[in-house]
C-alpha cells in the first residue's frame, strides 16, 4: 500500500554513513569506521549527529551499506531513536545517487519535504548558530535554492574542497549568504594559502539542504541516468527489519558521482550559507587533536596513559598502559591488536599504512580483535595454524544462525548465563561450567534464552578457520543464503 501523501513543508535529516577512516587506522577499521567510534566524547560520531537535530525536524533516514547496517540499528536503539528510516546502499555509488534514494523515498510520502543532508562522522562545537544556519537555509530552500553549507577556514588546508563565494544572495535573510561562483578541488599549498589570505573562499562541508523535488528536478536535468537507476531501485524496495532494501541490480547500473558534480556544479540555483561554528571532518589525528580537550601541555590523553616531558601529542590506549618520556608532536594508538606511532605532522599518510596492509592481506584493516555482531559480540582472544579462541558474547534473547562449517569442529563452555543449544535438530540447555562440541558438518545453533548475556568460550580447530566458512540455513537478521 502506497503511503499517504502530505503536503506541508518539514526538514527531513538524511544522515550518510558511509566512509571507512583509513586515515584514524588502528582506532577505525573498515567493518567498525569512525563514525560508530566514541571519539570526542562518551557518545559515537553518529549518536553526536542525531543529538545535534533540533526536536522539530523528522525522523532521520539514515543510508549506509550492508556491512554497517546492525552497527546504525544498534546505536540508534541506544538513544531511543526508534522511528529513524536505515537505507541500504547496495553498493557504495557515492553521494548523489545515495541522496536521490533518500530523495525518492520521501517523496513518497511529502510532495514538499526538505531534505538536511548531514554527514555521521562530524564535529559541530556551536549547536547553536548550526540550527540558525539551518533555519536560513531552510527559507531559501523553499525558494527552491539547492543550500550548501560552507565553512569559514581557520588555516590553509589542503585536506579539504572549496567554495568560492559569489555575489551576495538576497532573499531578506539577516544572515550573509551567497551564491555559489564555483567548487574547486583540494589545493596545494600555496593555492591555500592564497584561498585564505583572499577570504572569498570557504571549506566544503558536504552539507546540503534542499527540497527533496529540486534536487529531483536538477537530477532530470543534468544526471537522468543516475535519476534512472535509482528510480527503478526504490520501485522494487524490499523491507527487511527495520532496513529498506532497494533493488540491488537496478542500484549496480548506476553512475559513481558526488553531489557536487552531479548537480551542484551546474546548477544555477546553488547558494552558500557561511558556517563558523567549531567544525571539524575529523579526517586525521591531528584533526581528532586539534577538537579533543587538551592538557597544560597540549596533550590528549585517553585510556591508560603515563605522559612525562611529553608535548603536543594525541596518546590513546585501549588495552595496556602507554608510559611517554621526552617527546613532542606523537600520535601513539594501542588497540589490542595493533600500535600506532607517528609523526602528528605525518598522519594524514597513515592511509599508506593501511593500503600496505590491504597488500598483504592482513586482517587489521578490516576488523578489530573485538567484532560486534546483531546478536552480540566475539573477542578473538587467541589464535594459531589450526586454532582459535574466541570469547563470545549473545544478547539476552538473541540467537545465533541456524549454520555448519565445512572446515572446523568447535566446542563451547559456558562462562555465564544459559545457552539453548541445538545440534542436529536436537535441543538441550547449558550453563555455567558446561561444554558441547559441535563436529565439522554438523548443523547448530546457539541462543540466549535468558534474561542475562551469555558469556562463552569457543575454540576453534581445523584446517579452515575464516568466517565465510559459514553455511546459513536460517537467519532471523536476514544473513541466510
Amino acid at each position: 500500500m502506497n503511503p499517504v501523501k502530505t503536503s506541508s513543508t518539514v526538514i527531513s535529516p538524511v544522515i550518510m554513513c558511509g566512509g571507512s577512516g583509513t586515515r584514524l587506522w588502528p582506532l577505525s577499521r573498515s567493518q567498525f569506521p569512525k563514525q560508530f567510534l566514541s571519539l570526542v566524547n562518551e557518545a559515537s560520531m553518529l549518536q553526536d549527529t542525531l543529538a545535534r537535530l533540533p526536536e522539530s525536524h523528522q525522523a532521520p533516514v539514515f543510508i549506509c551499506n550492508e556491512d554497517h547496517r546492525f552497527l546504525v540499528a544498534e546505536q540508534v536503539k541506544q538513544v531511543k531513536c526508534n522511528d529513524a528510516t536505515i537505507l541500504l546502499e547496495p553498493q557504495g555509488k557515492n553521494t548523489a545517487p545515495a541522496v536521490a534514494l533518500a530523495a525518492l523515498n520521501a517523496l513518497q510520502s511529502n510532495d514538499d519535504a526538505l531534505l538536511l543532508v548531514l554527514a555521521a562522522d562530524h564535529v559541530i562545537k556551536d549547536i547553536d548558530k548550526f540550527h540558525k544556519a539551518v533555519d536560513v537555509a531552510a527559507v531559501l530552500a523553499q525558494q527552491g535554492k539547492l543550500v550548501t553549507f560552507g565553512i569559514v577556514p581557520t588555516h590553509a588546508e589542503t585536506g579539504y574542497g572549496y567554495i568560492k563565494k559569489g555575489d551576495k544572495h538576497g532573499g531578506g535573510q539577516n544572515e550573509a549568504t551567497y551564491q555559489v561562483a564555483q567548487f574547486v578541488e583540494k589545493p596545494d599549498e600555496d593555492t591555500a594559502n592564497a584561498y585564505l589570505a583572499s577570504g572569498e573562499y570557504l571549506w566544503n562541508s558536504g552539507m546540503f539542504l534542499f527540497k527533496a523535488s529540486r534536487y529531483i528536478e536538477e537530477l532530470t536535468q543534468f544526471r537522468p541516468d543516475i535519476l534512472a537507476a535509482c528510480r527503478s531501485a526504490m520501485a522494487k524496495v524490499e523491507k527487511d527489519l527495520d532496513f529498506i532494501r532497494p533493488d540491488r541490480d537496478s542500484f549496480l547500473q548506476c553512475a559513481d558521482e558526488s553531489i557536487d558534480y552531479a548537480v551542484m556544479e551546474k546548477t544555477a540555483d546553488a547558494v552558500v550559507v557561511p558556517l563558523d561554528l567549531g567544525w571539524s571532518d575529523v579526517g586525521s589525528y591531528s584533526a581528532l587533536w586539534e577538537v579533543c580537550q587538551q592538557d597544560a601541555q597540549h596533550n590528549v590523553l585517553k585510556g591508560d596513559v603515563i605522559a612525562h616531558d611529553t608535548y603536543n601529542s594525541y596518546i590513546h590506549s585501549q588495552n595496556k598502559l602507554i608510559a611517554t618520556l621526552g617527546v613532542d608532536n606523537l600520535v601513539i594508538i594501542d588497540t589490542p591488536d595493533a600500535v600506532l606511532v607517528a609523526d602528528k605532522n605525518k598522519v594524514q599518510n597513515v592511509k599508506d599504512i593501511v593500503n600496505e596492509l590491504k597488500r598483504l592481506q592482513r586482517p587489521e584493516p578490516k576488523l578489530h580483535r573485538e567484532v560486534y555482531r546483531p546478536w552480540g559480540k566475539y573477542d578473538s582472544v587467541d589464535h594459531g595454524e589450526r586454532f582459535q579462541v574466541k570469547r563470545i558474547t549473545v544478547n539476552p534473547g538473541a540467537k545465533l544462525s541456524v549454520q555448519m562449517h565445512h572446515h572446523r569442529a568447535e566446542h563451547w563452555i559456558i562462562v555465564s548465563g544459559t545457552a539453548k543449544v541445538t545440534l542436529d535438530g536436537k535441543t538441550i540447555l547449558l550453563s555455567e561450567n558446561q561444554s558441547t562440541y559441535i563436529p565439522i558438518g554438523v548443523v547448530h545453533a546457539l541462543e540466549n534464552p535468558g534474561k542475562l548475556p551469555l558469556e562463552m568460550i569457543e575454540v576453534q580447530s581445523g584446517s579452515y578457520l575464516g568466517e565465510d566458512d559459514i553455511v546459513r540455513f536460517e537467519d532471523r537478521y536476514g544473513r541466510a543464503k
